[in-house]
C-alpha cells in the first residue's frame, strides 16, 4: 500500500503567523496540491482545481497524532461498558482483580486490540508506544495477541512497546519473564511500576531494570504513581542512572510522575534542570483531579514531555477519549494557553513537537521527503483545531489513506 502515487488538492496549509506589532494575531493558510508517493511527500504545488487528485475540500492538513502512552493489550473496549468499581482502591487492589480477569480477556484480545486501533485512527492517531503486560498471569500472551493485532494493522500504524511488569517484579515473581521480553527484538523498552510500595525497594527493581535496559539496548518508561518521597527518590535513581550511562539518555522516560506536582516551585525548577541534564523525559496523561503536573517549568528546561491517553474504557479510568487533540486541548486550558501563538505551539503535545510552522512563523512542515503521516481537519489554523478540538476528517499514514 505504502507504493500508492496520488495528488492531495485543496490541501490547506499554514504558511506564517500575521503579526501586530510583535504578537502573533493569526495564522496565514494558502491552499495546496501535495504529490504523494511510496508513502512520501513528493511534491508541494500551488492549487490547482483541474488536476486530477483526491480534494481535500480545503480541509487544514496538520501531522498525525501520536499517542505516548496507551495499554492496547489491556482494556474493556468492545465489551459492554463498565465504571471503575469504588472496590478497588489501591494499586495492589488492581493487581488482584487483574490476576482474576486477565484470562477471561486474552481471549478476545486480539480482535477488540485492532478495533481499538481504528477508534484512535479516526481522531487521527497514528503512533503509539504501547505498554503490554508482563506477568505471571498472562506470561507472554499480552505480548504475543498485541503483536498479532499490531501485524493486521501494519499498513496504518506504527507502535513501539513496553515490556510491563504491571504487578510488580518481586511481588508476583515476574523477574524471569522480564529477562526473557528484554531480549525481543520487538520489545523498545523496559517498564517498571512503583518499585517502594509494589516491591518493597526502590534499588532492587530499579537497578534490574536500568540493568536490563542497558544489557539490551532498551530504553527505559516505567509507571511512578508514588507521591512524596519515594516517588521523587525513584526520579532521581533514574536521573543518576541516565547520567552515568550515556546509553540511556534520551531513551529514558517516567509515566506519570506524579511526585513531580506536589513540590515547591524551588524544587521543582531544581528537578527539572537535573531531568533536563540527564535526558530523562516525562510521559503524562495529563491528570488534574488532585495532582497539577508541572508541565510549563518541565519544558522551560527542556524536558521532553510526551502526552498519551493512558486509559481508554479500561478498570484503572473512566474517563480517557483516545482524542489526543483533546490532550492538548486540556493542557491550554489547565496552564492558561489562550493566545494563537500559545494554542499553535500547544498542538506539539499531540504531534510529538512536529509543527507547521517553527516558533518565528516560518513554514517547517510539510517539506518536500517528509513521511506522508497528516490528518485532515475542519480547521482554519492549528490554534483553533486545538482551541475547537477540531473533528478530524481523514488520516494519512505513510501514504496510506486510512479513513
Amino acid at each position: 500500500m505504502e507504493n500508492q502515487t496520488y495528488v492531495l488538492k485543496n490541501v490547506l496549509l499554514e504558511t506564517g503567523f500575521e503579526y501586530e506589532g510583535d504578537e502573533a494575531k493569526g495564522t496565514k493558510t494558502a491552499l495546496f496540491c501535495i504529490e504523494v508517493d511510496k508513502g512520501k511527500i513528493a511534491n508541494i504545488k500551488p492549487n490547482d482545481l483541474n488536476i486530477n487528485g483526491v480534494d481535500a475540500k480545503g480541509r487544514l492538513m496538520l501531522p498525525a497524532f501520536k499517542d505516548m502512552h496507551a495499554h492496547l493489550d489491556k482494556m474493556l473496549f468492545g465489551l459492554p461498558w463498565q465504571a471503575v468499581s469504588a472496590k478497588r482502591r489501591t494499586v495492589k487492589d488492581m493487581i488482584a482483580y487483574e490476576q482474576k480477569m486477565i484470562p477471561e480477556w486474552l481471549k478476545t484480545s486480539v480482535e477488540r486490540t485492532e478495533k481499538m486501533i481504528d477508534f484512535l485512527h479516526s481522531y487521527g492517531t497514528h503512533f503509539i508506544r504501547s505498554h503490554f503486560n508482563i506477568e505471571p498471569t498472562s506470561r507472554l500472551d499480552s505480548l504475543y495477541h498485541l503483536e498479532e493485532a499490531l501485524q493486521n494493522k501494519k499498513e496504518t500504524l506504527d507502535a513501539e512497546l513496553v515490556a510491563f511488569p504491571q504487578h510488580g517484579i518481586y511481588y508476583t515473581q515476574t523477574e524471569p519473564l522480564l529477562k526473557e521480553v528484554a531480549r525481543m527484538d520487538s520489545v523498545t523498552f523496559i517498564g517498571g511500576v512503583d518499585p517502594y510500595s509494589i516491591d518493597g525497594s526502590i534499588e532492587k527493581p530499579m537497578e534490574l531494570i536500568t540493568q536490563l535496559a542497558l544489557d539490551n539496548n532498551k530504553g527505559i518508561d516505567i509507571h511512578l504513581h508514588e507521591r512524596g518521597e519515594s516517588g521523587i527518590k525513584t526520579i532521581e535513581f533514574l536521573i543518576d542512572k541516565a547520567l552515568e550511562n550515556p546509553g540511556l539518555k534520551g531513551k529514558t522516560y517516567v509515566s506519570h510522575a506524579f511526585a513531580l506536582g506536589h513540590l515547591s516551585a524551588a524544587e521543582t525548577e531544581k528537578i527539572a534542570e537535573r531531568l533536563a541534564g540527564a535526558g530523562v523525559g516525562i510521559v503524562s496523561s495529563v491528570p488534574f483531579w488532585g495532582t497539577i503536573m508541572p508541565i510549563p517549568t518541565l519544558r522551560k528546561y527542556g524536558v521532553e514531555v510526551l502526552v498519551g491517553n493512558d486509559n481508554i474504557q479500561d478498570h484503572w479510568s473512566t474517563f480517557g477519549s483516545g482524542n489526543m487533540l483533546q490532550k492538548a486541548h486540556l493542557i491550554a486550558e489547565l496552564y492558561g494557553y489562550t493566545t494563537e501563538w500559545e494554542l499553535s505551539r500547544t498542538l506539539a503535545f499531540a504531534t510529538r513537537y512536529v509543527l507547521p510552522l517553527d516558533d518565528h512563523g516560518s513554514q517547517q512542515w510539510p517539506k518536500v521527503g517528509d513521511n506522508a503521516d497528516a490528518v485532515l481537519l475542519d480547521a482554519s489554523c492549528s490554534a483553533e483545531a486545538v482551541a475547537r478540538i477540531s473533528p478530524v476528517k481523514s488520516l494519512i499514514h505513510k501514504g496510506n489513506i486510512v479513513f
